[in-house]
């Protein structure tokens, strides 16, 4: 049974969804639970339990990848804010539950196997050999000893053997892939009408009805909630300010870095490989007599475009020496004589040259400065970052601390939670203004944490004191009060009047006798899927449409919500038979999704059976969550 399972885990599907199982279960970060299984347990499944440092590890991992992705560090407890502790729980949950199903079907796989299969394994191989310094390098960064890894293996080819079972077994009915193929290759030819704004005309309003306007909008009219802040900044350009670089320095870095200062040559090289020399040199022949072309050679030799061009590329990004040397030697379009490289007998021709450029020290020698002083700022920016918190334990302010440490520091007088001051400017010349505002009006405005700034930035806010919102007088907001009311009661009309025409479209008139009311031309789409959204027509009238039969009218806002667009679905055309093509990726699709869903109702079932606990406390306390 178990062979025949490991089987079905070896088809390209199966090992799709096996990877993204691997990663959704956190197959990967578990490397604890193999020296120990700490103090407390966080879950428990049938008789397996999910250690907290195990979960703690898993959590960590998924937080370090997401941090990566984002480029922006995620902390434990902005991660429980986002659910991502509990979504690595019930990962865990689920490949403990198959762990368990496992156990009980009696599945095993002997020691000798895995040895067999890790020696075997391409990842752990150099030129066809095992290597042994490779894997034991893997085994100290994952911090296992080889019985740790053997055991993280034979996990992972249980789950892979019943995932795949899963997987092989999957079929896609036949009325859910005509259905679905029905759904998706569905076309609908819609004509449209934009009214144009000045199609209806708005009376000006008198007093009354703009006082009523402002009476029943009043929340609209108010000033925003300001705050007195003190915002304290550690910055690389603060530091740099401070950096005094020699001109030796200078010189010495251009000498070690002056490659990164250069633009090298680039050439759009081609080549064509042959079996052997003989070979080459007749085609060389060919190519210099003018009998045949590098195109007609390249067919010759069996190669593709793609096979021939090599790009515009610089010389080191040659992997041969010889065919580099011979390539930036070349004359434009000219032929290369046969070379003999490390892989392959090749002709060679440049079709494109881009000259390098080399720049001398006095050319850049700003640029070197401005790096090596951006490095050392780097580098002091933990010690200063050390310093302030020091000196705030001291109970320096954050004024003192700024004229001590010679960093950015500015007391704003009002500002709101954009960073406008009321005069409707920014209050400080910073792109990561709207971070520093968020620390400001948070709930907690006061924490001592620093906000942590691009380019390993640090700010600290200080909120000294808050001035609620306040109403706006009618006479001071009049104007707006008036533009609000034109606005609303120009849409009112156009609503209106697009319901109008929907009527007389789906009582038999044709799209074309509203012209003259919407004051613009009929237009219409070419046929169109549901996947498909048409400029200046939105995907909710895409949507709003295939829901409607042949001929009937819909209206919806316009893209730009400025105005109302009236449409009707002119035609529609059936899905026709799937290409073979189409049949492939619509079938793959749908038993991923299958497959996905069964694998989902599979865990859940296995969790129920065995049972299933959560131990809140210590969940909180891996993740680092107070009680309250």
């Amino acid at each position: 049974m178990l062979e025949a399972m490991r089987r079905g885990a070896q088809t390209p599907v199966a090992k799709l969804l096996f990877g993204i199982l691997v990663f959704s279960f956190g197959i990967w970060g578990v490397a604890d639970v193999f020296r120990g299984w700490g103090r407390g347990y966080v879950a428990k499944v049938g008789h397996t339990e999910i250690s907290a440092e195990e979960f703690r590890r898993s959590y960590q991992d998924d937080l370090d990848r997401i941090s990566r992705q984002t480029k922006q560090h995620i902390t434990p407890e902005q991660g429980h804010a986002f659910g991502l502790d509990r979504q690595v729980l019930a990962q865990m949950l689920a490949g403990t539950a198959i762990e368990e199903h496992a156990k009980q079907l009696g599945l095993a796989i002997s020691d000798k196997t895995l040895v067999e299969g890790i020696r075997s394994d391409p990842n752990f191989q150099t030129d066809g050999k095992f290597n042994r310094q490779g894997f034991e390098g893997l085994l100290q960064q994952m911090g296992l000893s080889e019985q740790g890894f053997i055991e993280l293996r034979r996990k992972d080819e249980l789950r892979g053997a019943i995932v795949g079972a899963f997987v092989k077994s999957q079929t896609v009915p036949k009325p859910l892939f005509e259905i679905m193929h029905a759904y998706n290759d569905e076309k609908r030819v819609i004509e449209w009408v934009k009214i144009d704004p000045d199609a209806v005309t708005v009376a000006e309003p008198d007093e009354a009805t703009l006082k009523k306007q402002y009476e029943d909008n009043k929340s609209q009219y108010m000033t925003p909630e300001y705050r007195k802040v003190q915002v304290l900044t550690l910055t690389v350009d603060d530091l740099k300010k401070q950096i005094k670089i020699g001109d030796d320095e200078i010189a010495k870095a251009y000498e070690d870095t002056k490659d990164s200062y250069n633009t090298p040559e680039r050439r759009r090289v081609q080549q064509i490989a042959f079996k052997d020399k003989a070979t080459a040199e007749a085609a060389l022949k060919a190519l210099r007599d003018g009998t045949k072309t590098f195109g007609d050679v390249a067919k010759d030799a069996g190669a593709k475009y793609t096979d021939v061009d090599l790009g515009l590329v610089t010389k080191k990004q040659l992997i041969d020496p010889k065919v580099a040397d011979v390539a930036f030697s070349l004359e434009k379009d000219k032929y290369s004589d046969v070379v003999e490289g490390r892989f392959a007998t090749v002709i060679l021709r440049v079709t494109q040259i881009e000259k390098g450029v080399t720049h001398t020290l006095a050319d850049v020698k700003d640029q070197v400065r401005d790096k090596l002083a951006s490095d050392k700022a780097r580098n002091d920016l933990q010690n200063k970052r050390d310093d302030i918190e020091d000196q705030r334990l001291a109970g320096k302010t954050l004024k003192e601390i700024a004229d001590n440490l010679k960093i950015g520091f500015k007391e704003i007088p009002a500002a709101d939670p954009n960073g406008l001051g009321p005069d409707g400017k920014p209050v400080m010349e910073t792109p990561e203004l709207r971070k520093i505002m968020a620390r400001a009006f948070a709930p907690d405005s006061n924490d001592d944490t620093p906000v942590e700034l691009a380019d390993d930035g640090f700010a600290w806010v200080n909120v000294l004191s808050t001035e609620a919102p306040k109403q706006k007088p009618y006479d001071a907001v009049k104007e707006d009060v008036k533009k609000n009311y034109m606005s609303s009661e120009r849409h009112r009309l156009i609503d209106e009047l697009a319901k109008k025409m929907t009527d007389k479209v789906n009582a038999g008139a044709p799209m074309t006798a509203l012209e003259a009311e919407a004051k613009n031309k009929v237009e219409k789409t070419d046929p169109i899927t549901r996947k498909t959204i048409p400029q200046s027509i939105t995907g909710a009238m895409v949507t709003q449409a295939f829901a409607l039969p042949k001929d009937k009218a819909g209206h919806g806002p316009s893209s730009d919500r400025t105005t109302e667009i009236v449409f009707r679905v002119a035609d529609i055309i059936p899905a026709p038979p799937a290409s073979l093509t189409e049949t492939d990726e619509l079938t793959n699709q749908l038993k991923d999704e299958l497959a996905n869903q069964t694998l989902s109702e599979y865990t859940e079932a296995l969790k129920k059976r065995y049972g299933t606990s959560v131990n809140q406390t210590e969940v909180d306390a891996a993740v680092g969550v107070s009680q309250e």
